[in-house]
């Protein structure tokens, strides 16, 4: 507990015994009874009224705190008038109170499982400079400088390591508690702990670009983007209160009126008046309007521990109606990691052949060109490179060392009319043309993901009616790995805009309640995350183009984790919907007992604070949804 959730609990206590010492007293009646028992409820009460008297003087009279504030001292006035009991109001006050600090520790709760994440944040970078360590701001630290990361410090910056090898402990980012090795030459990113030894880093990225600021900049306004249900409740709540306000007032003075002058009969004013100040309590809107937002922000967090950062709560309703999974092949369900497996029908040495096709491809980032790259096994010295012609999905052709190079797929040769030879290995085939001339092809494979078959099968229990695979490689290539995962659809040779053309043609036959999904990480993903109703982006070895445009980000890049969260997301609404039927359903029932008399104050107690205790104590279990789906 924090510094104002114990005051408030001191005063609860007090203000609870105070009551029942006040109940032993011989004092019956008259003013002192009245002081003695205003004592315990200014004590638990008295920031309830100042929070009433501002809303009334800021015209923003109708709010939980008005409805106790009125409710409460109208029950007092009605004690004082009759001589009655003052502790239902009392108790009111005070079981509203319980209920705010039960609602304050909740959210705290969930609070702390967002800090946890919150935890990568590094504090300080190390920089070597004149033989000792010295610690600096992350933010200082720029692109290509060397970071030394001793045992036990978080990794500050993403980058490559250039000297060291060591165990990196990744449970902040993945949610998995597997270390995972490092060595010169691997990949690193922000927001791990290194765990044995001494890495020195080469940073690739500046602070505030790097993977730990955008995971803290995602979950920081993850509870911007509010859900339909949340701006429902939200709506709801404006037109409630003020309705039962003045519902209220009906209640306190229409009856008396018809029984004075229609029916001729005692007016009954405090019977009334008693009605319309239960029906206040009972209305309190508390469990709607905290236990709510409480759901999804509970469920943000409980995802956030199993690896998968979702952007904000209308994301989570989105992901919950997911229908149809769309994926990208390269580097989604597989592992992006393309070998050179064979080199057939060459007309000249194989070491020369895959020498022209690295260095005609060295401008290009892809998967492909680095693994010609490590083919070809030596440094890459791009001055014999000229004339670089890039033909968007078909290939590239430049000039090395004078020698005009074509390398690409069969439509690059047709687009050169350059006779070509088939290849029936399954792979991604480059076609190898020399001064025109057919020089041969190389034939690249990628490695399927282990967890890729696994996943799509869990998607289809989870309910997921079809899955798609949507990928610019060759149709045989495209075909061997949907038939090898299971997959229900599969279109290839597309290129980056076909690939948008795809997803729209899917979303228009789909019906308007199911929800397309679409899961990829590379940077010509990112027109299709955007376009997609719920964009999923593989976040660890994602592109940043990718992450920005996804709506939901995957830290391990683990395909398995599609289906837990679309059961996380589940799981976490019907939660939310379990609320809403329970606090509305209480609440009407209660409301209309109130109105007829048969439900009391301690009833009215119940109806408010009881409702909000047990939604809350619903609303708390969406923390846990990832290990209970984890463990189902």
């Amino acid at each position: 507990m924090n510094r104002k959730q114990k005051k408030m609990l001191i005063r609860i206590i007090v203000a609870a015994v105070l009551m029942i010492v006040l109940a032993f007293l011989p004092v019956k009646q008259g003013i002192l009874r009245f002081g003695l028992y205003l004592i315990p409820y200014l004590v638990v009460g008295y920031d309830i009224l100042i929070k009433a008297g501002k809303g009334i003087l800021n015209k923003q009279v109708f709010d939980e705190n008005f409805l106790m504030a009125v409710a409460t001292v109208g029950a007092m006035a009605i004690a004082v008038a009759d001589n009655g009991d003052y502790t239902e109001a009392i108790a009111v006050m005070l079981f509203y109170q319980i209920g705010e600090l039960f609602q304050s520790y909740a959210v705290g709760k969930s609070r702390r499982n967002i800090s946890e994440l919150m935890d990568i944040r590094p504090d300080y970078a190390n920089m070597e400079k004149d033989g000792k360590l010295e610690q600096v701001d992350p933010d200082e630290v720029e692109i290509g400088d060397i970071i030394i990361v001793q045992p036990g410090e978080k990794v500050p910056i993403d980058g490559i390591v250039v000297q060291g090898f060591s165990s990196l402990n990744t449970s902040a980012l993945t949610g998995e508690s597997i270390p995972r090795e490092v060595q010169q030459g691997d990949e690193i990113i922000s927001g791990c702990i290194n765990m044995t030894g001494v890495l020195k880093i080469q940073t690739t990225k500046e602070f505030g670009e790097s993977t730990v600021s955008k995971i803290l900049e995602l979950v920081e306004n993850a509870s911007s983007r509010k859900s339909k249900s949340e701006n429902f409740i939200s709506k709801f709540a404006k037109i409630y209160t003020p309705a039962v306000c003045y519902g209220a007032l009906a209640l306190a003075v229409l009856p008396p009126l018809i029984r004075m002058f229609v029916m001729g009969a005692d007016a009954q004013w405090g019977m009334w008046i008693y009605r319309a100040l239960t029906f206040l309590v009972i209305s309190c809107p508390c469990a709607l309007v905290i236990s709510i937002p409480l759901s999804f922000f509970a469920g943000i967090g409980g995802a956030s521990k199993a690896g998968v950062l979702v952007k904000g709560s209308n994301y989570l309703e989105t992901l919950s109606q997911t229908k149809y999974v769309v994926f990208d092949k390269t580097g989604t369900l597989t592992q992006g990691v393309f070998e050179v497996n064979g080199i057939h029908h060459s007309k000249m040495e194989d070491e020369k052949l895959v020498e022209y096709a690295a260095l005609a491809e060295s401008a290009s980032s892809h998967p492909i060109s680095k693994s010609l790259q490590r083919a070809y096994g030596k440094e890459i010295d791009r001055s014999r490179v000229t004339d670089i012609q890039e033909f968007s999905g078909k290939g590239v052709i430049a000039k090395v060392d004078g020698v005009e190079v074509a390398a690409g797929n069969e439509k690059l040769m047709k687009y050169l009319n350059i006779q070509h030879m088939d290849c029936h290995h399954v792979g991604t085939i480059i076609h190898m043309a020399v001064n025109g001339v057919y020089a041969g092809h190389i034939l690249i494979s990628d490695v399927i993901k282990p967890n890729s078959r696994a996943a799509i099968q869990a998607l289809k229990k989870a309910g997921v009616e079809k899955t798609v695979m949507l990928t610019g490689d060759a149709k045989k290539v495209a075909d061997h790995v949907a038939q090898e995962l299971g997959i229900d659809e599969v279109y290839s040779e597309l290129l980056p805009e076909g690939k948008v053309l795809k997803v729209e043609e899917l979303i228009a036959k789909k019906s308007d309640k199911a929800k397309l999904a679409f899961v990829g990480d590379g940077i010509n993903d990112a027109p299709v995350l955007s376009r997609a109703d719920i964009g999923i982006a593989m976040g660890a070895m994602g592109s940043d183009a990718a992450i920005e445009a996804a709506d939901v980000v995957l830290m391990d890049d683990d395909p398995i984790k599609i289906a837990q969260s679309i059961k996380i997301s589940r799981k976490c609404l019907g939660i939310v919907y379990q609320n809403i039927v329970f606090a509305i359903g209480i609440k009407l029932i209660c409301l209309v007992l109130g109105a007829l008399g048969i439900a009391n104050m301690w009833l009215a107690i119940f109806a408010d604070v009881g409702v909000m205790v047990l939604a809350v104590l619903n609303a708390i279990r969406a923390l846990f949804v990832s290990q209970i789906e984890k463990n189902s």
